[in-house]
């Protein structure tokens, strides 16, 4: 994916939404493309937040694992969502585990160097860190949502 493409798609994520041209350019810097099969399990819940990803394209399911055979999807992730944002946030472990639903392409950030934005970056990292807010706001009031709908049947 060329530069301009990357732009776009990291202009259209909730997490870097926040930033303008310059500060984009940065942060697209940081990144690369990843290509997950479907199937692919991208993220595993309980294990350490290595990176930060925006999907550009494809679809990935945001899975809860309840017990050692008790899986649930609660969630998914597409186009210029974010997942594996648990990776910014102490304790640094993903929260679910993420599997690729259909064949999906995704920019990959290392969590690490996004996080040390807030330090080396102070304007940058405080954007993130309300897009970050705004990501996080969102998938909470939508899990409440379908936590809604299951105790009113």
């Amino acid at each position: 994916m060329d530069k301009s493409n990357k732009a776009q798609v990291l202009k259209k994520c909730d997490l870097f939404r926040n930033l303008n041209d310059e500060q984009i350019s940065i942060v697209e810097e940081m990144c690369t493309s990843e290509v997950f099969e479907p199937g692919t399990i991208i993220c595993k819940q309980d294990k350490k937040g290595e990176k930060v990803y925006v999907v550009e394209d494809g679809l990935v399911g945001i899975i809860l694992e309840v017990g050692p055979l008790s899986q649930r999807q609660v969630q998914s992730a597409s186009k210029y969502d974010v997942f594996g944002w648990s990776s910014l946030i102490e304790p640094f472990r993903y929260t679910a585990t993420v599997k690729a639903i259909k064949k999906t392409t995704a920019l990959a950030f290392s969590g690490k160097k996004l996080h040390d934005l807030y330090l080396t970056k102070p304007e940058i990292g405080c954007l993130i860190s309300q897009g970050l807010n705004s990501v996080v706001a969102r998938r909470l009031h939508e899990a409440y949502t379908q936590l809604l709908g299951v105790t009113r049947a």
